[in-house]
């Protein structure tokens, strides 16, 4: 009997330590190949600092969301910003915001991805922005208590980004700093690690 338990004991111990194994193990990051009519980006996701993040942008990726959206705000030595409006300035329908993960360890540096919010910390949805410098500003817990949840960063096509945040901009409707001619999403996949 006392064999019996022993032997229960450490098939138990076994499958638990299975289990915990599988729980370490890092899923690999997504790589999401973005086509803009200024050029070409890839984006890595980090899944294991931002979840709830990576979740979210991969939905509307997935569902063809960002296709024919436009980078709306774009500020010279600061970030391009889109993933919300059309070339007319309509606001494209959203799904539920999302829980803020700004405390994950990633920063605003050049080249990183990070959701944009409004006041309420946990008010983003489909808008993202790339931040053309080193942002520390913006960084957990910013000036508010909660900073921008980066998400990810460029592994591919910094230059284009580099492009975008020197167009003419100027005022459209209630808006300012939209480029006068439209940076279209053409569209936005997912790939294989670049080489």
């Amino acid at each position: 009997m006392k064999k019996l338990m022993l032997a229960g004991a450490l098939m138990a111990g076994l499958i638990s330590g299975v289990a915990m194994a599988e729980e370490t193990v890092k899923a690999p990051n997504l790589y999401v190949e973005m086509d803009t009519t200024a050029g070409n980006i890839v984006l890595e996701l980090n899944e294991a600092a931002a979840p709830v993040t990576v979740a979210n942008f991969k939905n509307y990726v997935d569902d063809g969301y960002y296709d024919g959206l436009i980078f709306h705000r774009v500020i010279d030595g600061f970030m391009v910003q889109g993933g919300g409006f059309d070339s007319d300035m309509n606001q494209k329908g959203t799904k539920a915001p999302i829980q803020i993960e700004s405390n994950n360890g990633l920063k605003n540096v050049r080249g990183s991805v990070a959701m944009a919010r409004t006041m309420d910390p946990n008010s983003a949805t489909s808008q993202f922005f790339i931040n053309t410098q080193n942002n520390t500003f913006l960084d957990y817990p910013g000036q508010d208590g909660y900073g921008y949840t980066v998400f990810g960063k460029v592994v591919s096509g910094m230059d284009v980004v580099d492009k975008m945040e020197k167009v003419k901009t100027g005022d459209r409707g209630m808006h300012g700093d939209v480029p006068v001619e439209p940076i279209m999403i053409e569209s936005m996949k997912f790939v294989e690690k670049p080489e």
